[in-house]
């Protein structure tokens, strides 16, 4: 009777450990994942010093707020393509404002069309390097770290540079280590879960 109690016991276990797993392999797909038919956004910084980093930025809060405005009801790409191309010079003149804003002379390039892209890994997911349907924002010599996201369908407010909220940014640092926390804490109990079974079973042949 123990022993017929004690199997249950762990095939219950293992069932749910494979269910979180699952769901949560399952809900980082979903949220990942890039249609084949999408628009995205690149900006080229011009160097990856700390000014030129935070000019991207800066550039890439201005634009990526119009560009979202403007495709925000529009549910083909054919439709959103024909209304991104016909804002480049909005796009141009934001670019503008921003440098002169700012005081500087950077020589800029605002282009839509098929852009070479690096591979990428974001969470789970490889996104393999190629040619991609994009606005691409170059600043300067362009040679900086660059930043990128997907215009339609709108998934903007992920970061797939590095990997984190937009709207976090400030924060990155922080969001990784509240999340390496977790799955430490989740690691934990599952040993302890464990020691404290084999302790169990142990017990009943003592």
């Amino acid at each position: 009777m123990k022993q017929s109690g004690l199997i249950n016991l762990l095939i219950s276990i293992f069932i749910l450990v494979s269910s979180l797993q699952g769901s949560e392999s399952s809900q980082a797909s979903e949220q990942q994942i890039i249609p084949d038919e999408a628009i995205r956004l690149r900006i080229l910084a011009n160097s990856n010093s700390q000014d030129d980093q935070s000019v991207k930025r800066r550039i890439r809060d201005e634009v990526n707020e119009s560009i979202n405005t403007w495709v925000a009801d529009l549910t083909s790409i054919e439709a959103s393509r024909t209304v991104i191309k016909g804002h480049l010079e909005e796009i141009e003149t934001i670019v503008k404002k921003e440098l002169d804003a700012i005081g500087s002379k950077d020589a800029f390039k605002v282009e839509f069309d098929e852009v070479a892209f690096p591979t990428k890994l974001y969470g789970d997911f490889v996104y393999p390097a190629g040619n991609y349907e994009a606005v691409l924002i170059t600043i300067g010599e362009g040679l900086g770290d660059n930043w990128w996201c997907v215009l339609f369908p709108p998934l903007c407010f992920l970061d797939f540079s590095n990997g984190d909220a937009v709207q976090a940014e400030t924060s990155a640092a922080d969001t990784e280590v509240e999340a390496s926390s977790d799955d430490v804490e989740v690691e934990f109990f599952l040993v302890q879960m464990i020691g404290d079974l084999i302790d169990w079973i142990k017990g009943l042949f003592a």
